[in-house]
């Protein structure tokens, strides 16, 4: 897609010369990966790659019908909060949260995500990154699916992006409405209250976030909920002193074993952080089993989720 010269340089002014310039090496250094897998002598990759092989495996083994019921079958996932410094205001605030849609991967997940934001009444919403699946071409279809989702959400809502998202689908998310927060923060106003949203750019595979900058755009005694694409944040969260870090990314595991025991830790985090609530000190997080799937439109033993969290100003 054509981007004006304004709005490169808009976007390069928000993360700055040094982190837009990362972002932009690692994503053409992605590509180009992307671009020359299987040549030479293992061409085989690229003519039989590895998802290929997946979904003719689970077609075979006669799962594929299965587990691509399971990937349709979008969860509600409900989950309050208790903090004692939550201001007044915004005692049973309600934050819908949606991750890894991958929309473009396959066409009957959004009208089933799309009904279930409709039917779930909620204050504000967030999205924690990787709109679309592959990395190879336009992502056009991933932005067009985003728009008619925009329309079953809050008024206020906010985004990030994650490591299947180019930067260059800032300017057509923030043209639907969504604001996309690339290590920044918006302030939500309840009565003489505050509430803040932070959000930062992929610390998985880009690297390109800046906690600490990104919590001093906030007042230093603010109530601020931390959107991190991956829950390999904790520790630094944690430090900053964040509230409340949502995050995607490990989609749970996908395919897992009976109970949900994920296969494959896909991030540099404790097992107990890829899926669900957990705590770190101070911080409150969740990291969602993801909304779509990645790759292959299947799962197992691993619902996908929308999740919402209310907050509630008395302890537990």
């Amino acid at each position: 897609m054509i981007r004006s010269a304004q709005g490169v340089s808009a976007l390069r002014n928000r993360l700055g010369d040094e982190l837009h310039a990362k972002r932009l090496k690692r994503q053409h250094d992605k590509l180009t990966k992307f671009l020359h897998q299987g040549r030479g002598i293992f061409r085989i990759e690229r003519l039989l790659p590895f998802d290929l092989w997946l979904s003719r495996i689970l077609h075979l083994t006669g799962l594929k019908k299965r587990m691509r019921a399971d990937f349709l079958d979008v969860r509600l996932e409900e989950k309050e909060w208790f903090f004692p410094n939550l201001p007044p205001s915004f005692e049973g605030f309600r934050l819908l949260h949606l991750t890894d849609l991958h929309c473009d991967l396959e066409p009957a997940l959004m009208p089933v995500v799309i009904d279930l934001a409709h039917r779930t009444p909620h204050d504000a919403a967030v999205l924690t990154g990787d709109y679309r699946n592959g990395m190879e071409g336009d992502h056009g279809a991933a932005t067009k699916a985003m728009a008619e989702l925009r329309k079953a959400l809050a008024p206020d809502c906010w985004g990030i992006l994650g490591n299947h998202d180019p930067l260059e689908m800032v300017q057509d998310l923030e043209r639907d409405g969504f604001a996309i927060l690339l290590n920044e923060t918006a302030e939500i106003r309840r009565g003489g209250d505050s509430l803040w949203i932070a959000g930062i750019d992929d610390p998985h595979y880009f690297q390109t976030h800046d906690l600490a900058g990104t919590r001093k755009k906030a007042p230093a005694d603010a109530f601020v909920i931390l959107l991190s694409h991956s829950p390999e944040t904790y520790a630094e969260a944690a430090a900053q002193g964040f509230a409340l870090q949502l995050s995607g990314h490990t989609h749970g595991g996908q395919i897992c074993l009976p109970g949900g025991r994920h296969l494959v830790v896909p991030c540099k985090s404790p097992r107990r952080f890829i899926a669900g609530a957990w705590q770190h000190g101070s911080l409150k997080g969740y990291t969602s089993r993801g909304t779509g799937a990645c790759g292959v439109a299947a799962r197992w033993n691993c619902p996908p989720e929308i999740t919402l969290h209310t907050l509630r100003r008395t302890t537990a």
